[in-house]
């Protein structure tokens, strides 16, 4: 990837990453302490019955020290969600790279691994636009070990099961991207493994 840089007038330095071509920007790789509560590094939860354990697993892991780990056990009518990103309940979810210095034309799909056991369970991958509206894109647990799940932008539509108070509801993707999440799907109980997310220009 390439980084531009336009001076400002007052005398900040201003950086958009763009697409070299076949090159990735990295968003999240887990690699940091993996705690949530109001300063924690993941924000998570569960409700309706369901529960979720998350922590760093670093003996299943497809690069770096370690994976990010989901224990779950999602019951018929319960909910969850394992989000990262900016603009949420936790304090420090922060990716490594903030979505204002991407150029967002240039990307056409968000990435990334997942270790599968072929449970069969549907697992739903969140993104929060810049109306704060969630899209959803679904991905079955239907293969063994690591694999790169490409999630192509054209291929989310937006949840009609539930919107944030604050979502403008448009139906429009409004980049920036903001944050993503992970939601294993009722019902189901096991435990999945995710890594390095990425977008891709291609």
């Amino acid at each position: 990837m390439k980084r531009l840089c336009a001076f400002l007038m007052t005398g900040f330095v201003l950086c958009v990453v763009t697409f070299a071509q076949g090159s990735t920007i990295l968003l999240d790789d887990f690699e940091n302490m993996l705690i949530g509560g109001p300063t924690g590094t993941v924000d998570f939860g569960a409700g309706g019955g369901s529960s979720i354990e998350v922590s760093g697993a670093r003996d299943i892991k497809y690069s770096g020290s370690q994976s990010l780990k989901i224990k779950y056990d999602a019951v018929s009518d319960g909910y969850m969600w394992v989000a990262r990103g900016f603009g949420l309940d936790s304090k420090n979810t922060d990716w490594l790279i903030k979505p204002a210095s991407i150029d967002w034309l240039k990307v056409k799909a968000i990435t990334f691994y997942m270790y599968g056991s072929d449970t069969k369970t549907m697992i739903a991958f969140d993104i929060k636009d810049n109306g704060n509206e969630m899209w959803r894109f679904m991905v079955e647990d239907n293969f063994k070990g690591w694999k790169q799940i490409i999630c192509p932008f054209g291929g989310f539509f937006a949840r009609g099961d539930w919107q944030p108070d604050s979502a403008d509801k448009n139906a429009v993707l409004d980049f920036p991207v903001k944050s993503f999440q992970f939601e294993p799907r009722p019902q189901a109980k096991g435990v999945l493994y995710f890594d390095k997310v990425e977008l891709t220009g291609q």
